[in-house]
């Protein structure tokens, strides 16, 4: 492998509950300042749309984590875009100009997420790194 290294490690879990709450009570308020409208369209597709905000929340906090910042001046929920692999349904995110700018101060060149969902939580994790694709290819 490489010279790539991990600059940073995020996680983050979100009771599926209490997003169906905030989202009950909130309702577009709260979902536009929080989700871009491409996950707003995936979410809305689901049967118990919560659960998939949850997860995509629990990303975002995880892959804030991941930059050392958390959520903040630096890099704001509407700056991560929960984004899925067409081909796998992987879930990955596309960075704001804004958060590629933070990403580049820490000598990230990309960020893997990972997401699982039970009944009741949402569960992701984010991992910065310096890695390049030729780095873990070779």
């Amino acid at each position: 492998m490489g010279n790539g290294h991990v600059l940073g490690t995020g996680i983050d879990l979100v009771e599926n509950e209490r997003m169906r709450e905030v989202i009950q009570r909130w309702g577009a308020k709260f979902v536009n300042r929080v989700f871009l409208p491409r996950e707003q369209e995936y979410c809305e597709t689901k049967s118990e749309p919560y659960r998939h905000y949850a997860g995509r929340f629990a990303v975002k906090e995880a892959v804030s984590k991941a930059f050392g910042t958390g959520l903040g001046p630096n890099i704001g929920l509407l700056d991560i875009e929960v984004v899925r692999n067409p081909d796998s349904g992987a879930p990955s995110v596309k960075l704001s100009e804004k958060a590629m700018r933070l990403a580049s101060s820490c000598n990230a060149d990309g960020v893997m997420v990972s997401l699982a969902h039970t009944r009741n939580y949402a569960v992701a994790q984010a991992l910065s790194s310096s890695f390049e694709l030729q780095d873990l290819v070779d």
